[in-house]
């Protein structure tokens, strides 16, 4: 599973709708492709992610 940096831009000191609304569509997109790695993840399609969440699985078990 690879991981991408996604720079949030830094807000200025006025309000500007223009930049509100990048803002808005970074977030919105930054959190979608987070979502469908979460998805692949969870569905076990990606090898390197299926064997960290049954790691984690694992250990969440034994911890009880």
């Amino acid at each position: 599973m690879t991981f991408k940096k996604h720079p949030l831009p830094i807000p200025t000191q006025e309000y500007n709708v223009r930049e509100e609304a990048l803002t808005r569509r970074t977030v919105t997109d930054v959190l979608n492709t987070h979502e469908i790695d979460i998805d692949i993840a969870k569905t076990q399609a990606d090898k390197t992610g299926s064997l960290a969440m049954r790691r984690f699985q694992f250990l969440l078990m034994g911890a009880s």
